[in-house]
Order: C-alpha cells, then sequence, then structure tokens
C-alpha cells in the first residue's frame, strides 16, 4: 500500500496510539487536524493511514491452488464455548504442515486472511481464527473490531486462541505439526502459546508482538523467529528483558530488526507497510515453517 501523501512522523505517532486502543478514532482525526507539514494538513495525512484492504489483497479467495471455508469448532473456557475459523488448504494432497495465523487487535479482518491464503499457497494448511466470532464475528470495520475485542475478558479469547491451535494441530489433513505466526496482538499471542503449548508447538514467528513474562520463558520448547520493526519504541523495550530470559533458559530463537520500518509493517494495507522489509521477513518465516514443521 503506497501514498502520493508524506506522512510526518507526529501522525504516525498518533496513529499508533489510536491503533492500540489508547485514543478513539474521532480523537486521533482531531488531533491530527491541529498539524499541518509544509502545506500538508494533518487530517489528510491520517486518512491516508487508514486501511485499504481491497487494493491489498494478493491471493484471491478463488485462487485455483488453494481451497478456503470458514469451519467451526468447539473452545472450552474461552468467550462462549465455540470458535469460528478461517481455513484454508493447498489443493494438493496432504497431509500439510500447519500454521495458526493470529491477527492484530481487531478481529479477523481482510489481511489476515489474505495472510492464511498466501501461507497455503506455500503448501501449509493455515487457520486463521477470528477471537470475535463469539460475539458475532469481525464487524466488517476495524474501529469496531478494535473496541469489540478490547471489551472481551482477554483470558477467555487467549483460552480461544489456544482452542483453535489444538484444533488445527489435530485436523485430520494436518501432520502433527504446528506454528504459529501472529502480527501486535497476534505476535503476543504466538509468545502466549509458545509458553502454554510447550513442545505442543513446533515454532513461532511473532511479529512485533508482546514479549511474555520472563519467569515464563523457561517454558517454551519452540525455536522463535522474532521479527521486530525499527521504530516500535513499546515493544522494542521488551526486548532485553526477554532476550536475557531466552538465554538464561538456553532457548533457540533468532530476532530481526528491520531498519526504516514501524510497527506494523508488514501489513500491506496501510502506508506503514514497508514492501522490502516485509517480503524479505515473509522468505524467512516461510522457510523457517518449512524447516521445522515439514
Amino acid at each position: 500500500m503506497t501514498t502520493d501523501i508524506k506522512i510526518d512522523q507526529q501522525i504516525y505517532d498518533l496513529y499508533d496510539e489510536y491503533c492500540h486502543g489508547r485514543m478513539t478514532r474521532r480523537e486521533f482525526l482531531e488531533r491530527a487536524s491541529a498539524i499541518t507539514i509544509a502545506g500538508v494538513s494533518g487530517l489528510a495525512m491520517a486518512q491516508a493511514l487508514m486501511p485499504r484492504y481491497a487494493e491489498a489483497q494478493t491471493i484471491s479467495f478463488t485462487d485455483e491452488r488453494i481451497k478456503a471455508n470458514y469451519v467451526e469448532y468447539e473452545s472450552l473456557g474461552g468467550t462462549s464455548g465455540m470458535m469460528r475459523g478461517y481455513l484454508v488448504q493447498p489443493t494438493s494432497e496432504g497431509p500439510f504442515p500447519a500454521v495458526l495465523v493470529i491477527h492484530e487487535n481487531r478481529g479477523l479482518n481482510p489481511y489476515i486472511e489474505d495472510v492464511a491464503r498466501r501461507f497455503a499457497v506455500e503448501g501449509f494448511l493455515a487457520l486463521a481464527p477470528d477471537g470475535l466470532s463469539p460475539v458475532g464475528g469481525y464487524p466488517g470495520n476495524d474501529d469496531d473490531g478494535r473496541t469489540l475485542q478490547k471489551s472481551l475478558d482477554q483470558s477467555k479469547l487467549k483460552q480461544d486462541m489456544l482452542n483453535s491451535a489444538s484444533y488445527l494441530k489435530n485436523h485430520e489433513l494436518s501432520n502433527g505439526k504446528l506454528g504459529s505466526v501472529g502480527f501486535c496482538w497476534g505476535g503476543g499471542t504466538t509468545n502466549f502459546l509458545a509458553v502454554e503449548m510447550g513442545d505442543g508447538l513446533v515454532a513461532g514467528v511473532p511479529f512485533y508482538g508482546a514479549a511474555p513474562n520472563s519467569e515464563d520463558v523457561v517454558k517454551i520448547s519452540a525455536p522463535l523467529m522474532i521479527q521486530s520493526a525499527e521504530d516500535d519504541p513499546r515493544i522494542n523495550a521488551m526486548w532485553p528483558d526477554f532476550e536475557a530470559a531466552l538465554k538464561a533458559n538456553n532457548k533457540t530463537y533468532q530476532r530481526h530488526l528491520y531498519p526504516g520500518t514501524r510497527h506494523g509493517f508488514h501489513n500491506n494495507s496501510t502506508p506503514r507497510y514497508n514492501e522490502e522489509a516485509a517480503q524479505l521477513a515473509w522468505e524467512r518465516t516461510v522457510l523457517f515453517f518449512r524447516e521445522h514443521l515439514s
């Protein structure tokens, strides 16, 4: 996703606060409106940052290389006891290595569904659970999705993700080797799964996700590939303690820090997208999963 408008760092900073639920859309636009840089209004910059999902789709849901459908499954201890997810498989003969694709803090939006399709094209069985499905599902826009996800009992929401991981791992088309990738909230939840699942998770790739508590790192069994943006102060501030705990417990990990990138650089529906870094991160992720899950 590109834009002809040069977006000032002040607007990016406000957008980060807005994306993480620390201000409403109205507050974001009002504060951006008070800024003018080189004759360009902050409001125009702010509006340019809003996601454009239709333009960002890379793999069509009708692509002949994949088969995609929505599935429902039990989720005991979760928000409602049931879950719904977007399951995408290659059209070749299985079983397949399995990858759980965990959304950001706004439910299963079109970008995450597209990522699931990308994994299927690469030969993986991919499930993208919708944490909002027990309360009606992704509502069709990120603002309402963010508000809805924030209102949920977070422990039950994470239990839904654990149950989704188990459902995928045990699926008849799965080879039994499970990986997890997540973005923003989903990155932190991938770290959570690594702690909670032990050797039930074979590989994890958190994209700019919150680190687990240092005392919980000892429970991690899966090798981790940690994908980090250079300009991401909140997440990067957690890294020294996370790395120290990984080293102290002799865990297998690698971290990639992408120069010139911001939080969300893999999401190609907004101007935070960095094509070069996103492509490199994607190639590394696919190779990492092939190495550990095949």
